[in-house]
Parts: C-alpha cells; sequence; structure tokens
C-alpha cells in the first residue's frame, strides 16, 4: 500500500505543470504569431512586403496596420519624407566632398551641392527591387556628380559666377529629375551653395567686368550726347519750319493787301487818313494829287464830301 502511495503521489504533483507549461507554450507561440503577422507602418514611411513564395509584392504598405502572413512575409521599411544629399568641401554626416569640375575654357570649378528629394510612395516597391536601401550611395551620389560636371562644362567660368548661375542651377535640375524619375524617386529641388574659382582667375574676371560697365557707362554718355544733339537739330528744323511758314503767311498776307489796293484806291488815301490824328477832318494831297478829301466822308461820319480845290 505504501509503495502504491508513493507512486501515485508524483503523477498529481506533474500533470498540473505541464497544463501550465502548454499553456504558457501556447502564449507564446500565438503571441509570436500575431508578432509576425501584424506589422505598423510610421508615419512618413511606407512598406514594401516581401513574400517567401511569390517574392516582392507590388503594393507598397502606406502608414498604418497591416497583417501579413507569419514566418513568411517580411517587410522593409522606406522613408517617404524629405531627405537630402549634400557634397561640400566640409565633410560632414557622411557627405562626401564638393564637386571638382571644368568649365566652358578649361578653368577647373568647385561646387557646393546640395540636393533635395523624396522617396516616390506609389513605386517604392520597383525601387526595393531594382535598387534596395542602399540607392543614394549607389545612384543618388554618382549621378549628380555627373550632372553637375556635365552643367558646368557647358557655361564659361565668368558666366557661371556672375549672369549664368540660375541656368547653371536649372540645368542641372532638369537633368537630374529625369535620372531620378527613371528609378522611382522625386528630386524636389537642386541648390548650388557654393561655387568656387581660383584667386588669380576670379581677379581676372573682376578687372574685365569692372572695364566692361565702365566702356557701358561711356557708350552711354555718349548715347545721351546724341540724343541731345538730335534734340537740338529737331528744334532747329521746327525754329526754322516755323519762320518759313511765318514768312510766307506774311508774304501771303502782303500779296492780298497789294492787290486789295491795286482794285481799291481809294483804300491808299484811306489807309493815310487813318495813321493821322483822330481830329483832323482834312486831308490835303500832294501837288499831284486833284482833291481834297474829307475824312469824315471817307469814313461815313460825314455828309458830303468838301469841293476839291487845286493849289
Amino acid at each position: 500500500m505504501t509503495d502504491q502511495k508513493s507512486r501515485a503521489t508524483p503523477k498529481l504533483t506533474v500533470r498540473p505543470n505541464r497544463r501550465a507549461a502548454l499553456l504558457l507554450g501556447g502564449l507564446l507561440i500565438a503571441g509570436v504569431l500575431v508578432a509576425q503577422s501584424v506589422k505598423v507602418v510610421p508615419a512618413g514611411y511606407v512598406g514594401v512586403a516581401f513574400s517567401a513564395l511569390t517574392g516582392v509584392k507590388g503594393q507598397p504598405l502606406q502608414e498604418g496596420v497591416h497583417f501579413l502572413v507569419p514566418f513568411v512575409d517580411h517587410v522593409t521599411l522606406y522613408d517617404a519624407r524629405l531627405q537630402e544629399v549634400t557634397l561640400a568641401h566640409n565633410i560632414q554626416d557622411g557627405d562626401e566632398g564638393a564637386i571638382r569640375a571644368r568649365s566652358k575654357e578649361g578653368l577647373e570649378i568647385t561646387a557646393d551641392v546640395t540636393v533635395q528629394f523624396r522617396v516616390d510612395r506609389a513605386k517604392a516597391a520597383q525601387l526595393h527591387k531594382e535598387l534596395g536601401r542602399d540607392y543614394v550611395r549607389t545612384v543618388i551620389r554618382p549621378q549628380v556628380r555627373s550632372k553637375v560636371r556635365d552643367a558646368i562644362g557647358q557655361f564659361s567660368a565668368a558666366d557661371i559666377i556672375s549672369t549664368q548661375r540660375q541656368q547653371v542651377e536649372a540645368s542641372i535640375t532638369n537633368a537630374l529629375r529625369q535620372v531620378f524619375e527613371q528609378n522611382n524617386l522625386t528630386l524636389d529641388s537642386v541648390l548650388l551653395r557654393e561655387l568656387r574659382i581660383p584667386d588669380s582667375v576670379a581677379k581676372a574676371i573682376e578687372q574685365k567686368q569692372t572695364a566692361e560697365q565702365q566702356v557701358a557707362v561711356e557708350r552711354n554718355k555718349l548715347q545721351q550726347a546724341n540724343i541731345a544733339a538730335q534734340r537740338q537739330v529737331v528744334e532747329a528744323e521746327g525754329a526754322a519750319k516755323a519762320s518759313i511758314a511765318r514768312a510766307r503767311g506774311e508774304a501771303e498776307a502782303l500779296s492780298l493787301r497789294g492787290r486789295a489796293l491795286r482794285e481799291n484806291p481809294q483804300l491808299i488815301q484811306l489807309t493815310v487818313a487813318e495813321k493821322l490824328s483822330p481830329g483832323i477832318q482834312t486831308v490835303m494831297l500832294p501837288s499831284s494829287g486833284n482833291f481834297l478829301l474829307d475824312v469824315g466822308t471817307l469814313t461815313g461820319r460825314g455828309a458830303t464830301p468838301a469841293a476839291a480845290t487845286r493849289p
């Protein structure tokens, strides 16, 4: 009896431990399955699901909670926010050095450039399949260097550091935008932070620009003098034309007056009488004349003309 009790007692103590172990194991397995089947994509990111059975899934996972096949599906997160890559002479935080290029005439130019871009959310799966997470090193930095060199080579050094800076920036932007679109990226902007040329070249360019400005000032003065001279010529021609017009008018007036006098001889006597004092009523003509005329008669103030007498 004693042996039987001693053998049965262990059986009563082992069964509860097994159940607890099984329950705990089941909970652990369930927790692992839940953890493997649920994936949260944080804000500003996009996920790409890879299935061990079918490969990369074409539909990217946007922000939020997503359910996957445990131990079969795996998710890779990509930062879809605005990113930037800087290539400058002061290397910091993994950025590469400045870009050395040659201008149109072969002068060395050093450029500091910052490129801002984003991952195309709709094409994140294609990006993951073709480039992977190391796309900055394999695509962006080499392409930025290449396109900056190509753009700088199209302009002269003087134009790059003075009037054509925006055109250089636009040329780089257009070239990089095509490359980024082909690689499932979106280019936001290209910033030319600094363009440097040798000091001797910069001094020569400055002297040339100063001389050109002086020539422009002198040319402007000459144009102003020419304009003033032309204005004087125009004014003189206008004055001459006005004098001719006045003379022509006076000549025509004299011609009309002479014609009127020829047709009306008494107007001569009337004119002479009007020039005399208004108080004189009788006018004596020269000895060659035949009449003494009363002014009142000629002007209509007298009733009857005075009799004429010979001297």
